[in-house]
């Protein structure tokens, strides 16, 4: 969502945003006609609520709480979080906090399980993983740091497959795990049998330009990924596009909407 806030920072332009701006953002959650929205960088409910309505329950981060208040930032935040239609059954259990640090303001993983009675529930954790290193592991810090939630993440899925839950993880990876033999994959593949549904998802995502915020800029892969146990069947997840027109005359994400249609392998 790109500094999503009801109330925007005089520092960060991403999130000074006009209501046209978050029509236009409803418009295209709109059109990805989903049941469940995993979102990142989302400051407080009011704000996300304005872009999927009244129709879905919205579960912002733990991290946004009270008792996690040293993990959060003064001004503005950028919380992950579930929009989940009404009327679909959903536990909310405590989020996953990847980074071990006592004080670490890094993104919590958000986490809630679907109800699926009589068939076996659902685990959806939404992640926002360290930014700095999309690709080859290199000595630094964003690398090291993104190795450390990986582990984390493995430990999960470990969890999931011991117990034999079906489980998905999504959201921005801040990585291009369909990379082949990408190290982060591998990382996570020790731990469990799942499919990455976004393997071979073109990059159509058209943003604004950083440097020349009159122009476009397209992405040649993708960071943003869904990931499925091995219990689900998921349909190749693809990109909702923004039109260039929009993209330059709005304030809208640098990140497009990224969908997947799942389904339970039930035993014959």
């Amino acid at each position: 969502m790109q500094w999503l806030s009801s109330v925007p920072s005089k520092q960060i332009v991403e999130s000074q945003r006009q209501a046209e701006d978050v029509a236009k953002m409803a418009f295209y959650f709109q059109q990805t006609q989903a049941d469940i929205l995993a979102f990142q960088e989302v400051n407080d409910i009011k704000a996300i609520q304005q872009i999927v309505g009244t129709n879905y329950y919205v579960r912002l981060s733990d991290r946004a709480s009270p008792p996690f208040r040293r993990h959060q930032f003064d001004d503005i935040n950028q919380y992950t979080g579930f929009a989940i239609k009404m009327g679909i059954p959903f536990a909310d259990p405590q989020d996953i906090a990847l980074d071990t640090q006592a004080n670490s303001k890094l993104r919590f993983a958000s986490y809630v399980i679907v109800k699926q009675a009589p068939y076996a529930d659902i685990h959806l954790l939404n992640v926002h993983l360290k930014a700095g290193c999309s690709g080859a592991f290199k000595a630094t810090e964003a690398c090291q740091t993104l190795k450390q939630q990986g582990k984390q993440l493995a430990k999960w899925i470990k969890e999931r497959e011991v117990q034999k839950q079906h489980y998905v993880i999504l959201g921005d990876f801040n990585h291009n795990l369909a990379y082949a033999s990408d190290w982060l994959y591998e990382i996570l593949a020790q731990s469990g049998q799942f499919r990455l549904a976004s393997q071979d998802s073109e990059a159509l995502c058209q943003v604004r330009s950083k440097k020349q915020p009159s122009k476009t800029h397209r992405f040649r892969s993708l960071i943003d990924h869904i990931l499925v146990s091995h219990s689900l069947s998921a349909s190749e997840a693809k990109q909702t596009r923004f039109d260039s027109l929009d993209v330059v005359r709005f304030q809208l994400s640098d990140h497009c909407p990224l969908s997947s249609t799942l389904t339970l392998n039930l035993p014959k």
